[in-house]
């Protein structure tokens, strides 16, 4: 339906000229438009700034603001750039015409006027005006639409993202259950990841997108990397003395374990880049950077950056932790076994990240003693 179908067209007319305005007036108000019509541009952009019109059609040489200012003060108000304007002028130079497209109208009369031509420019004005109003509309209708698809997707992502994290956090806990040491150590070494994460964008280090999203998604994924340890026999896990070598061997098996128990959350939400960054720290962050880890023996950059990380958070926390195999390590003693593994054990990057926070670790691990 016609967006004038209720609203008659309302056409503006300025010109210096009272005859012309009649006659203009005339002829337009025959055909049903509804018709506003001024001898002064600046009067007339006082008007349609209360009343903008669908249409104007502008006389050039004008006393005061002349055709051309009056367009542009037309063309630089927000609310009336999108009216068209009509020029109409005595001049029939090839240059006027140009240079009244230039200032933004959007067709030129040249007087005397034919009342034919008029009428079918003014029709076919109003019609491409209408049809502009009714896409704007349409256009309008279809962001509002799209916006609250968008709220629906994001609130259905959000309540996914939060089911998710409470999995996550539900299988953190089981490790928990298991050895009474592990949730302390959750704890703080999810803390150490994020803040090694956020020492590494600052200095520019790291070879990934160390984005919001990474710093994040380490905080929680970090939770996990110990995750395959419920599946490690009690006798073994929670013995107090040092394993054998065939113990230690079943100890490694928890990387694999939790990783494979991890893949088969991101066979259901492959593109989600928390379960895959879990999958990788459960599975790696037991390599060094020499290549002398385990369980594949990754070196350098082949292991994930989210693994080197942990690697280094796991590592401090273990040093400076009572162990039922060892006592704990100070401070001091513990920042120098990980300089010794700058480059063996440990990605630099990371290591050079640590000597910038480890005040910081050591308070907190102090307070959470």
């Amino acid at each position: 339906m016609s967006l004038f179908a209720y609203n008659t067209p309302r056409i503006m007319i300025i010109d210096d000229t009272p005859h012309n305005l009649k006659l203009l007036e005339k002829l337009l108000g025959a055909k049903g438009y509804l018709i506003s019509a001024f001898l002064d541009g600046a009067i007339a952009l006082k008007a349609a700034a209360v009343k903008p019109p669908d249409l104007v059609l502008l006389d050039i040489n004008m006393p005061g603001l002349n055709g051309f200012e009056v367009c542009a003060r037309f063309k630089a108000d927000k609310t009336l750039e999108s009216i068209p304007i009509i020029f109409l002028s005595a001049l029939n130079e090839v240059s006027d015409k140009i240079k009244a497209f230039q200032f933004g109208g959007v067709d030129y009369i040249t007087k005397p006027f034919q009342i034919e031509e008029i009428h079918a420019r003014v029709k076919t004005h109003i019609q491409i005006r209408e049809l502009q109003k009714s896409l704007a509309l349409h256009n309008n209708n279809l962001q509002g639409l799209l916006n609250e698809q968008l709220k629906e997707i994001f609130a259905t992502k959000e309540a996914l993202y939060k089911t998710q994290l409470a999995t996550i956090l539900a299988f953190s806990k089981l490790a928990e259950v298991r050895d009474d040491e592990t949730g302390q150590h959750i704890e703080r070494t999810r803390v150490f990841c994020r803040m090694l994460t956020e020492q590494l964008r600052d200095q520019g280090a790291g070879d990934s997108n160390l984005d919001n999203i990474f710093v994040e998604n380490i905080y929680y994924a970090s939770s996990l990397h110990d995750i395959g340890k419920v599946a490690i026999p009690d006798d073994i896990l929670l013995k107090p003395g040092k394993l054998t070598a065939q113990e230690f061997e079943i100890m490694k098996t928890h990387t694999v374990i939790g990783a494979t128990t991890l893949q088969t959350m991101l066979e259901h939400y492959p593109e989600n880049r928390l379960i895959r960054m879990a999958v990788d720290i459960s599975q790696s962050h037991h390599e060094k950077w020499d290549g002398s880890g385990y369980p594949q023996n990754l070196k350098g950059q082949a292991i994930p950056l989210s693994a080197r990380i942990m690697a280094l958070a796991d590592v401090y926390d273990a040093l400076t932790s009572v162990r039922r195999y060892k006592p704990a390590f100070s401070h001091k003693k513990s920042l120098d076994i990980i300089l010794e593994g700058r480059g063996v054990h440990f990605d630099p990057d990371v290591v050079d990240a640590f000597l910038v926070l480890e005040d910081k670790f050591r308070v907190i691990k102090e307070q959470s003693a």
